[in-house]
């Protein structure tokens, strides 16, 4: 026993409020009275704080009867629910926010942040990033465990003791190792319960697991010889779609991109050579240097409007009268926008075309979208709207303007439109015609990506979403081998990997589609020239591989590989448009 009754309080801080003397609670109160003298922490009721503990953060929420022992080190943007305990000599720092009832145990680290890895610098030197960490509701974290930037652990969810997990885990998972895998679901019974020795169907479990274990060799190193042929070839797909001009004299240097040789020049086609460098390579198109690209992606922004026009035939920004939800620029908000963002930059200007814009003019505009006919543009408009808010919302955020609350005001009414229009009974938006889900499937991963996904909020009626999901990717029209095209598996692919973050219903049903998607994927790699946008011979053009399909499909493989367990052996994980990690947390109470 401590000679320090004290220092019990410290190790095992849920004992204080029970124990403590009178003066010991009021020093206590007078240690959080210090701490939220800061204007960026709050402390809840019968919280605890160890004197001993390390904490120094630029922001912290700590909720109702929550406890920090001693030695916890906690820095950067924090937000921590009610009940929540933080065990002694844990680490928590970068952006992290908890939910309610979270059990951290000791010497566990919890890292909301990251080191860049640009190879022309040394470590010290390499400038910080932060993805954030996300914990649901009743999360138990055991001791020793190492949770890495980027990931979200659903509600329920157990890490076993000493795990690494360097993805998501679902509600209700429990998992473990090095790298962190699902070993179960807390709510089915152990599957070596039901046979005793460990045998299943008079066969040994370990032939099973080695069964299992060879399948997962074979595809990782796939995987992994996939990715090398893709970074080894990279630049020679950049260089093929760089098109030369004779002159430089109009500002825009010596060339401009092409989706692939004999195409027009676009602004797609300059994001998406961005999107692969910074995918396969890390860094920027060998074309321009970082601050080229950057500079000629913002000369593009028309300042009244925000939005980004599209190029005309002479390669000139075409000097049309923009309107956001018409034409490329619409697109441009997610394609230029994350491509800067790639780039360590951001627009120059506000999407005014959606800044101005409040939360009754808002609701107009979603009640007079097509969602019967067109659910996809329906989606489409969503997904821009959805990106246009979240790149205000950052810059205003960043610049601290006192606008910010306005566009969140925006978003507040955008997510009270869509939770009440859902179909519960598909957990889609939008009316799939009497022979197809194609448009409201489609329209579901736009809108989704723009929202829920892009600002780390649950999808609703995730099972329903399932059943109707698979329903549409197993029709043969749109997915047998050579049918296929990088907008329809994506859009399968990503909502199925959604929802998966918050239910396992048909978990062997989604692998088994990911499967065989993946398995005709990798197979399309056309040498030196990457990937088409569709595998159907007939499809004309879009049969011709460039830099759009190039830079889907790879995003596309990585989710399809994230589905079944072996996206690490990639080596690669997309950060802009179709990143997997939310791009902003909104604010919580």
């Amino acid at each position: 026993m401590s000679t320090r009754p004290d220092l019990n309080f410290d190790y095992s801080p849920w004992t204080f409020w029970a124990g403590a003397s009178a003066p010991q609670q009021e020093a206590q109160l007078e240690r959080q009275r210090a701490l939220a003298g800061h204007a960026a922490i709050t402390i809840g009721d019968r919280a605890y704080v160890s004197a001993l503990a390390m904490v120094d953060p630029d922001s912290l929420s700590l909720g109702d009867e929550s406890l920090i022992a001693a030695h916890a080190y906690l820095t950067g943007d924090l937000r921590i629910g009610s009940n929540c305990t933080v065990n002694a000599f844990t680490v928590v720092r970068g952006t992290v926010g908890m939910g309610d009832g979270v059990r951290i145990g000791a010497h566990t680290s919890i890292l909301g942040f990251n080191h860049s890895m640009d190879p022309s610098e040394p470590v010290f030197r390499q400038p910080l990033t932060s993805k954030g960490i996300i914990l649901g509701d009743d999360v138990w974290i055991g001791s020793n465990a190492v949770l890495l930037d980027g990931v979200t652990v659903g509600s329920h969810a157990v890490i076993a003791a000493g795990a690494l997990v360097t993805k998501d885990v679902p509600d209700w998972a429990v998992v473990g190792g090095n790298p962190a895998r699902f070993i179960r679901d807390r709510r089915a019974p152990r599957k070596d319960a039901a046979v005793p020795g460990g045998q299943a169907a008079g066969r040994p479990g370990g032939v099973l697991q080695q069964d299992a274990a060879s399948s997962g060799a074979a595809l990782r190193e796939r995987l992994a010889a996939f990715a090398d042929t893709a970074r080894r070839e990279a630049a020679d797909i950049m260089a093929r779609s760089w098109q030369h001009y004779a002159s430089g004299t109009d500002g825009f240097g010596e060339g401009r991109y092409v989706d692939r040789p004999g195409a027009p020049a676009t602004v797609r086609a300059h994001c998406d050579a961005i999107e692969i460098a910074d995918l396969l390579l890390r860094t920027a198109p060998p074309q321009l240097s970082r601050d080229g690209h950057r500079d000629r992606l913002l000369s593009l922004q028309d300042p009244r409007t925000g939005l980004v026009p599209e190029y005309g035939p002479d390669g000139l920004p075409l000097p049309a009268d923009l309107e956001f939800g018409r034409g490329p620029a619409t697109y441009h908000v997610l394609s230029v926008g994350y491509a800067l963002d790639l780039l360590g930059g951001g627009f120059k200007h506000p999407i005014h075309a959606v800044a101005g814009t409040g939360p009754a003019d808002l609701m107009a505009r979603l009640n007079a979208l097509p969602w019967r006919k067109e659910a996809w543009e329906s989606g489409a408009w969503v997904d821009a709207w959805g990106t246009a808010e979240y790149w205000n919302l950052s810059r205003q955020t960043s610049a601290g303007t006192s606008s910010a609350p306005r566009t969140a005001d925006t978003l507040d009414a955008l997510f009270g439109w869509l939770l009440t229009r859902v179909n519960s009974a598909a957990g889609t938006w939008g009316t799939p015609a009497s022979d197809t889900r194609l448009k409201v499937v489609n329209g579901y991963y736009r809108l989704t990506r723009g929202t829920f996904a892009q600002f780390g909020l649950p999808v609703p009626h995730p099972e329903k979403l399932i059943d109707t999901v698979l329903g549409h990717g197993a029709d043969p029209r749109y997915f047998a081998d050579g049918r296929q095209n990088a907008c329809n598996v994506l859009d399968v692919a990503h909502p199925l990997w959604l929802a998966r973050k918050q239910s396992m219903h048909r978990e062997a049903d989604i692998e088994a589609w990911a499967a065989g998607q993946l398995d005709h994927a990798l197979s399309q790699w056309r040498p030196g020239q990457g990937m088409a946008f569709s595998t159907a011979p007939e499809s004309g053009e879009q049969n011709l591989p460039g830099l759009q399909g190039t830079e889907m499909w790879l995003s596309i493989i990585w989710y399809l590989a994230d589905l079944l367990g072996h996206s690490e052996s990639l080596g690669y994980r997309p950060r802009g448009v179709h990143r997997p990690e939310p791009a902003l947390l909104l604010p919580t109470l």
